[in-house]
């Protein structure tokens, strides 16, 4: 019997390792975990447990079409594949790649445990157009600021026929079994109140990106984060989709998403340290009253508050927000971006830690290609160019303008002048 083992990308059609293995073999078995190393951190009602449950019975349904089933387990991974061996005369387990570091070490071990049984451990390369090493420079260093990588990636993308690979096509291979479709309550989790927005890359807002998707009030992002996170849809077909677009300002956006995964797979000791080591010097404050009034959006500056509320009632930041709000921890309160990290890590839907540590690492300055420390939001500012109507902000903050709504909890420029002496006194 072969596995196909389904991780990051939740999704029966372009799906790289399924179609190998549905390829290559006959009576493959599909499998998902929900691995308790990870669920053990999260609520019962985390929003994106809920999204991976939908998302596997998307699939379940399909495969039921063809009368055949996905196979859903709760455990370690190491386990639920002890107890596939001990069941079962596997051959091979295929599955696609996965970069972050928790997710790397994971498999070394499942390659030793396969090694032993004599079982071949197939990956593929799935949730990025270009991985690990296939965008560096010429002397084969990896590239830390965007641009020049973004050059290369397109030089690259040019000589590179865009693949599609029709797993769907070869759903009669996967194989019949006993093993269960758990439920969320099989699991431990309840569902989610939070609805995720369907994804939209339209014409029209892919065409209009570059001249809209800097102002919250029109809401004209994509909302493809977390359908990307998952592998809910193929990256490949949304590459296809934005190179329609005269507008190169979607394509740029999904190249940042591979510029930090790629960076986060050569520099893993970023997820905790700073990309620039002196920065990890910074005298912060972590004040954890001003902690708490940001992260529930009561600093009195109602960009920053809006932005949070919106966070915290819907799992969604705007893009733009997520700078000001970002800049506004690490330079106006002087608190360590790590701190922001760790709460985006629990309540952002796309929660993407490569993409996560390296825009945070930017607004404090800590990382690569990173706004230089000596920048920082005016978030009063950000309101006239951005909100000046206020419309995003009222729509998040009601008591705007009346005396429910709290003064300022720092002041702008005594902020600015500390945070300035502080970096200069730790990075020079």
């Amino acid at each position: 019997m072969t596995v196909f083992w389904f991780r990051r990308d939740l999704r029966l059609e372009d799906n790289t390792a399924l179609y190998h293995a549905l390829n290559d073999n006959d009576g493959v078995l599909p499998i998902f975990i929900f691995d308790k190393n990870i669920l053990s951190q999260l609520p019962p009602d985390d929003a994106r447990v809920t999204f991976i449950h939908n998302q596997l019975t998307v699939i379940q349904n399909q495969l039921q079409k063809t009368g055949k089933s996905l196979a859903v387990f709760h455990g370690e991974p190491f386990e639920v594949f002890g107890k596939l061996l001990s069941e079962n005369a596997i051959n091979a387990v295929y599955a696609n790649h996965d970069y972050e570091p928790y997710a790397r070490k994971r498999d070394l071990e499942l390659y030793q445990l396969f090694k032993e049984h004599r079982i071949e451990f197939k990956t593929c390369k799935d949730q990025v157009i270009f991985e690990k090493n296939e965008v560096v420079k010429d002397d084969g260093s990896p590239y830390v600021v965007y641009t020049p990588y973004s050059n290369k990636w397109k030089e690259r993308f040019r000589n590179t026929p865009l693949a599609h690979f029709q797993s769907e096509a070869l759903l009669s291979k996967i194989a019949s079994h006993s093993y269960p479709f758990l439920s969320l309550k099989d699991i431990g989790f309840t569902p989610s109140s939070i609805t995720v927005t369907p994804y939209d890359v339209s014409d029209s807002l892919i065409d209009n990106y570059e001249a809209t998707r800097n102002f919250p009030a029109l809401n004209k992002t994509s909302y493809l984060g977390i359908y990307l996170r998952f592998g809910a849809v193929s990256i490949r077909k949304m590459v296809a989709k934005a190179l329609q677009s005269k507008n190169e300002t979607f394509l740029k956006e999904l190249i940042w998403r591979e510029f930090f995964m790629q960076i986060l797979w050569h520099f893993p000791h970023t997820v905790h340290k700073s990309f620039k080591a002196k920065y990890d010097e910074i005298e912060w404050e972590n004040n954890e009253i001003l902690f708490q009034k940001w992260c529930e959006g009561k600093t009195g500056y109602p960009f920053v508050d809006a932005g949070m509320r919106e966070l915290n009632t819907t799992g969604h930041m705007h893009n733009r927000v997520r700078m000001i709000v970002a800049s506004f921890l690490c330079k106006h309160l002087l608190i360590d971006w790590r701190w922001g990290e760790a709460y985006f890590a629990q309540k952002l839907l796309d929660y993407e830690q490569a993409s996560n540590v390296g825009n945070w690492q930017w607004a404090a300055g800590s990382g690569v290609d990173a706004a230089p420390y000596f920048r920082i939001f005016n978030p009063t500012e950000q309101i006239k160019k951005f909100d000046k109507e206020y419309r995003y902000i009222k729509k998040w903050i009601p008591e705007y303008h009346s005396p429910a709504y709290p003064e300022p909890i720092v002041d702008h420029k005594a902020a600015r002048d500390k945070c300035l002496f502080l970096y200069k006194k730790a990075v020079g």
